[in-house]
């Protein structure tokens, strides 16, 4: 099962297909990583406060 790099939080495995390039399993960040966004090919430390 695929899971978050950052937050270790599972994902399904269709948003870890669309989310990861190839031969990567797992996404970087995920939906609840709230303070992490990503930029291209980077993760980073999120700008302004996401608050859902």
């Amino acid at each position: 099962m695929p899971e978050c790099q950052n937050c270790d939080a599972f994902v399904t495995d269709a948003y870890a297909r669309v989310f990861t390039p190839r031969g990567v399993e797992n996404p970087r960040v995920c939906p609840d990583c709230q303070d992490k966004i990503r930029d291209g090919a980077e993760v980073r430390t999120a700008r302004s406060p996401r608050n859902p």
